[in-house]
């Protein structure tokens, strides 16, 4: 793996309620960043409470940056005319930790599979658009356990490469966890093998 590869696309911030409109139904489009499925369906559960009187609520979602795994709903619509145009939303956006949920009222005219394919997409889309969306690095923890008195040499190469602490311990037994890109772990790991009395741990 490259830096090139460690780097994915995600979106920063929820977006929600943007509004796209088809023959009197109307469909709303939301943006959610995500990263595991029990926070999918608290968002999913969320917004069925507050749309109860809607017709529809399809999504889709996907998650993972290695591996991803995903999910399409259409929620009551026909087979593939709701969850996938909104996973292909997804996909040309090329984003992953993201749940897309577009929420129908019917407007008493049938769109037939087209025009339904057509609108979600659409809502989608403007979903996303309206989301911040960014580049993360794909990151690895490191632990590194020393003494002490080995705290200068460890803190040297810290500062020096601007390695991100996510928590730390310092007293006489030292406990630091790095966040390392993962592209670098294996350098940084004979890095701070390479010091004595210094243990690595992943």
């Amino acid at each position: 793996m490259n830096k090139k590869q460690d780097l994915y696309r995600t979106i920063s911030n929820n977006t929600g309620g943007i509004l796209y409109k088809e023959k009197n139904s109307k469909f709303l489009g939301y943006a959610y960043a995500v990263e595991n499925e029990a926070t999918i369906k608290q968002h999913l559960d969320m917004l069925r409470e507050e749309h109860s009187g809607a017709n529809h609520v399809c999504y889709a979602w996907q998650l993972g940056v290695e591996e991803t795994s995903y999910r399409a709903n259409d929620d009551g619509e026909p087979n593939h005319s709701a969850g996938m145009p909104i996973y292909g939303q997804i996909q040309a956006f090329n984003v992953t930790n993201v749940l897309v949920a577009v929420v129908r009222y019917f407007g008493g005219t049938k769109l037939g599979v087209g025009g339904l394919i057509s609108a979600y997409r659409s809502a989608a889309q403007l979903a996303l658009q309206e989301a911040n969306i960014i580049n993360k690095t794909l990151e690895a923890p490191l632990l590194l356990e020393f003494d002490y008195v080995s705290m200068n040499k460890v803190m040297r190469i810290i500062k020096k490469h601007s390695l991100p602490v996510a928590s730390q311990k310092l007293e006489l037994k030292c406990e630091l966890l790095l966040s390392i890109p993962k592209s670098e772990l294996a350098r940084f790991k004979s890095m701070f093998n390479s010091l004595k009395q210094v243990i690595v741990k992943e």
